[in-house]
């Protein structure tokens, strides 16, 4: 006989883990090994169970209950696969829950084909995310990737200002002009403007408005 995949459910809503419960025992491959109604008892019941997946809600107590009930099982049991199944789609909902490392992320709501072919698929090393999700993980990736060339680029250029183009950037973060900063540096303005030109030079951009940006975005203020 073929292992069944174990799952665990947690949900608050009883009527709806319920159903989730029956469906799941019904299929040949997969057993409910134990159900949870809130954050606290899923992480409980996850340290003295042997299970192989987690169908998590995330409001629960809160908002983000499931997260951080994920959080705290993964760091006990990192073996255990958890696609969270939720009313929550927001952008910053998705990129939080599966930050935490879920597999999967459905939006209650999918038919019940959909939900056993997510779990066949987590439990065979494979998930299949939903565009939108996996949409928004990948846009997420990318960001931080680019943050990450970004602040290495901008680190290595931060070796080679001279001291007196440290200063013009601090002066720059601070909100002044060229012309204020040539009189509070009591210099001519054209010394400026040649001084802003090489500056511009060392990280590539056309206005010093997009230096200051890329200082806030990287959150390295506090560097100058």
């Amino acid at each position: 006989m073929n292992k069944k995949i174990r799952i665990l459910i947690a949900d608050d809503f009883s009527l709806l883990r319920e159903d989730m419960i029956e469906l799941i025992n019904r299929q040949p491959d997969m057993e409910v090994v134990g159900e949870a109604s809130s954050g606290r008892e899923i992480v409980e019941l996850a340290k003295k169970t042997e299970f192989d997946l987690i169908l998590m809600d995330i409001e629960m107590e809160q908002t983000n209950t499931g997260i951080l009930a994920a959080e705290r099982i993964k760091q006990e049991k990192p073996g255990g696969e958890i696609i969270f199944l939720t009313a929550h789609e927001t952008k910053e909902m998705i990129v939080t829950a599966m930050g935490v490392g879920a597999v999967d992320y459905l939006v209650k709501g999918c038919s019940e084909e959909e939900v056993l072919h997510h779990i066949r698929c987590a439990y065979e090393g494979h998930p299949v995310m939903e565009s939108k999700v996996h949409e928004t993980v990948m846009q997420e990736y990318a960001r931080l990737r680019k943050s990450e060339q970004s602040l290495l680029f901008f680190i290595t250029n931060l070796s080679q200002l001279t001291a007196t183009e440290r200063q013009m950037i601090k002066l720059f973060l601070q909100g002044y002009k060229t012309t204020e900063i040539a009189k509070v540096r009591c210099v001519e303005y054209s010394t400026v403007k040649t001084q802003v030109k090489g500056l511009l030079r060392k990280f590539g951009c056309s206005r010093t408005t997009e230096i200051v940006e890329m200082i806030r975005n990287l959150n390295i203020e506090h560097l100058f």
